[in-house]
């Protein structure tokens, strides 16, 4: 693979690990065990039936935390330390045995794409959270997997792709954060009678 295919890759996979790290291991192990896309060398410990299992119980522990209010937040918020650590990790085995150099940017700006789309992350599903009805935890966490699902044949099949498209959902992520805080500060300074 090409230097640059490569770093695309790497920053696919490390923004997928920021929306689900769990389902993005489970996924990605899936398809490379499944023979649907050929891992780089330094990701084929994820085709291990042991990691794939063990992500699986992961992301059902996640999907069950972010379908209840309070809990989905508190996730959330722990997972803004775990989240970019990990996807500047993936991004350095996605990378593995390239240039040093290569491996080194693909580490820090994996960890920069996952640190800016946890935290966007958290902030909206802070603001889903605190929605007053039950269906938006389930409908976001339903996108987020299905998002994960994709990204996880598309990084290696398609990277460029990938990439452009994490990048702009990173950007979509962010307008939509703020419209919804937006309207909930609005909301909140009505019901005040304000």
């Amino acid at each position: 693979m090409a230097p640059l295919t490569a770093l695309a890759s790497a920053l696919g996979i490390a923004w997928s690990s920021s929306i689900s790290l769990y389902a993005t291991v489970a996924f990605t192990g899936v398809a490379g065990r499944m023979g649907w896309v050929t891992l780089p060398e330094g990701l084929r410990a994820l085709e291990n039936p042991t990691v794939i299992a063990v992500a699986m119980v992961l992301t059902g522990v996640e999907i069950a935390a972010s379908l209840v209010p309070g809990i989905a937040t508190a996730w959330e918020a722990l997972h803004l330390a775990i989240r970019p650590v990990a996807a500047g990790g993936l991004a350095v085995l996605a990378t593995w045995g390239a240039n040093p150099a290569l491996v080194a940017v693909a580490g820090l700006l994996g960890g920069s794409l996952g640190a800016a789309t946890s935290a966007t992350k958290l902030k909206l599903r802070t603001a889903i959270d605190a929605s007053p009805e039950p269906v938006s935890n389930a409908l976001a966490t339903g996108a987020e997997l299905s998002t994960v699902a994709a990204m996880a044949w598309l990084v290696w099949s398609h990277p460029w792709i990938a990439l452009a498209f994490a990048i702009a959902m990173l950007a979509v992520l962010i307008v939509v954060a703020r419209a919804i805080w937006k309207a909930l500060r609005q909301a909140a300074t009505w019901a005040r009678g304000g």
